[in-house]
């Protein structure tokens, strides 16, 4: 996949992250999202800054999207690693401020999962996009 594309993407779900926090229909009756986690303004800024970073990225040019994609999909995998089995993150902090949590098993894994999963997507766009990518180059 292009990387620009690729960080459009990140971009675009980052900031669907973001939102998620203000539109009632993702929102239980415990204020979790999703019935999972709660997130506040600062990593609603997180999931904001983050996704600028992807968009100037893309905008930039190809390297400055491939970099992205390394750094961006190491940091949130590892961030979501550290999370299915602590609960908390090292992003936001939270393992510093709210160490390992007492919650059950699936909830750490399922809260992780975007991270997982973006981070995956960060990884094989970033670091292994040109082996896998047949078409042409942007």
């Amino acid at each position: 996949m292009n990387p620009r594309l690729a960080a459009l993407l990140l971009c675009l779900a980052l900031w669907f992250a973001a939102a998620t926090d203000y539109i009632p229909a993702f929102i239980d009756a415990q204020g979790k999202v999703f019935g999972l986690f709660k997130l506040d303004i600062y990593k609603d800024a997180l999931h904001v800054a983050s996704g600028l970073w992807a968009l100037i990225a893309a905008l930039m040019s190809r390297r400055a999207a491939t970099m992205f994609l390394k750094i961006f999909g190491t940091l949130y995998f590892l961030d979501g690693v550290m999370g299915t089995f602590t609960g908390s993150g090292f992003l936001d902090l939270s393992i510093v401020t709210q160490g390992v949590l007492d919650i059950p098993v699936t909830i750490k894994f399922f809260s992780s999962v975007p991270h997982l999963f973006l981070g995956a997507f960060g990884i094989a766009t970033g670091w292994f996009g040109d082996r896998l990518h047949t078409g042409a180059r942007a």
